[in-house]
């Protein structure tokens, strides 16, 4: 695989679920060499799963070359930790454009404590580990054309990369696809549940809803019909799907569910913002 330079490196602050679903994203593409990553990470069973990936590992940014200054870094811990993690990280970023993944922390808290920074907010969901992903970014008036272009490049060994040009668009984005495969890990679940209910074997009903999920997702993307319309073309009338689409639709009740959780995902990121 081609691999796409980055200058200087890469620096990735925490290495949790999500950064290092993104890392093997990245090393999986060949979109950076392991060599080129330095990845910071306190808990020390995490550090060494990064190890394993072949890259550089410290337990603390004071461990950094204190010249350390990498072409991007990324941030990668939990929003609640984010303000008391910065400003250990300014020395480092003279020379960076800065892409935060945490959910609900605005530029304005990146700026206020690691200073006048090209700085990028990016909402990327767990998928990007196989290249699945969708990722949403928003960058700052200070990020250059090339460094957005390399920001995107990427990112998008994750998947696919969406940039809007307000901010609040964010959280939005953080409740649809940040969140959602969270809700398709339980339709899964709930999906299987019913069809143990049903009399299939546990396995059998886990292997039917996976599978399900899985071809319907493929064939939606694949489609240039709408889903309404696929939903229509497999609802036969007087038939199984007809019977159950009843009531899923009676209402709106799934619609309204979803709406619902999105709605509460949304306002918890706007809540994060507010406290960061």
């Amino acid at each position: 695989m081609t691999e796409v330079a980055t200058n200087d490196g890469l620096l990735l602050v925490g290495c949790g679920n999500m950064g290092r679903a993104m890392l093997q994203g990245w090393l999986t593409a060949g979109f950076i060499h392991p060599n080129d990553v330095h990845v910071v990470e306190p808990a020390e069973a995490l550090r060494a799963e990064a190890r394993v990936l072949g890259v550089r590992t410290y337990a603390s940014a004071e461990m950094l070359h204190a010249g350390f200054s990498p072409a991007t870094v990324v941030l990668a811990v939990k929003p609640q930790i984010m303000a008391a993690v910065l400003p250990a990280y300014r020395p480092h970023v003279t020379e960076s454009v800065v892409v935060s993944i945490a959910a609900g922390v605005p530029v304005a808290t990146l700026e206020a404590s690691l200073g006048e920074v090209p700085a990028v907010r990016a909402m990327p969901n767990t998928p990007a580990a196989i290249g699945k992903g969708s990722t949403v970014i928003f960058a700052n008036a200070r990020v250059s054309p090339q460094q957005a272009e390399r920001v995107t490049r990427l990112l998008s060994a994750g998947g696919a990369v969406h940039r809007v040009e307000h901010e609040a668009l964010i959280d939005a984005a953080t409740a649809l696809s940040g969140s959602g495969p969270a809700y398709v890990f339980h339709f899964i679940e709930a999906l299987s549940a019913a069809g143990t209910q049903l009399g299939l074997p546990p396995r059998t009903a886990l292997a039917l809803a996976r599978e399900t999920v899985f071809g319907a997702g493929a064939l939606a993307m694949a489609a240039s019909t709408p889903p309404a319309e696929l939903r229509r073309q497999v609802t036969s009338p007087g038939g199984t799907t007809e019977a159950a689409l009843r009531v899923l639709t009676e209402d709106d009740a799934l619609k309204t569910l979803v709406r619902a959780a999105a709605t509460a995902a949304y306002r918890r990121a706007v809540e994060l913002a507010r406290t960061a």
